[in-house]
């Protein structure tokens, strides 16, 4: 089985992925680590390339590359491989649908002040936080949260939070 982690930028996918795959001892993957070695360029780079539309189309393309080799393999339920999505793979509908199928997805929800706060200094290289960072999370939040809620098999409220406390509450919750 795999794990997948989603949530908004700053929520601490990846470094809860990364602290998950040390407590569960199984490999990590980080999907937008993936597109961008595959790319050969950082995210802001495709972004301006090829514009949201073009990205979305390649981490679809790679999230079901991924996702279909590794359930191909068959099923179990202990815990293969953890992969941490970017903020926005759900959004695509076809990626959500994957998701929610072939992964157990944690949602790791954050309000809009902790993710600023996680955010603040951090927001070159996210392309989709140009402006003001707190409207820009608002404005995106308002149209991603309940599509991460209903992708999510299991939600966690992040606020307060340390990265360990969360890897090991997923933990007793898997």
């Amino acid at each position: 089985m795999i794990l997948s982690i989603t949530g908004f930028m700053g929520c601490g996918k990846s470094s809860v992925g990364r602290k998950l795959s040390q407590l569960l001892c199984c490999p990590f993957m980080d999907l937008d680590e993936m597109i961008e070695d595959e790319a050969g360029k950082s995210i802001p780079e495709i972004f301006a390339e090829v514009g949201e539309s073009g990205f979305r189309k390649m981490e679809h393309r790679i999230l079901s590359s991924v996702l279909s080799v590794k359930t191909e393999e068959g099923t179990t339920s202990k815990i293969l491989e953890i992969i941490s999505l970017g903020g926005g793979t759900v959004m695509t509908r076809e990626c959500a649908e994957i998701v929610r199928e072939r992964t157990l997805c944690v949602y790791l929800r954050a309000s809009i002040q902790t993710l600023a706060e996680h955010l603040e200094g951090e927001t070159q290289g996210r392309p989709m936080l140009s402006g003001n960072v707190q409207e820009r999370i608002t404005e995106l939040m308002a149209q991603r949260s309940e599509t991460y809620e209903k992708t999510a098999h299991i939600i966690i409220d992040t606020d307060g939070m340390t990265i360990e406390g969360i890897a090991s509450k997923i933990v007793t919750l898997i």
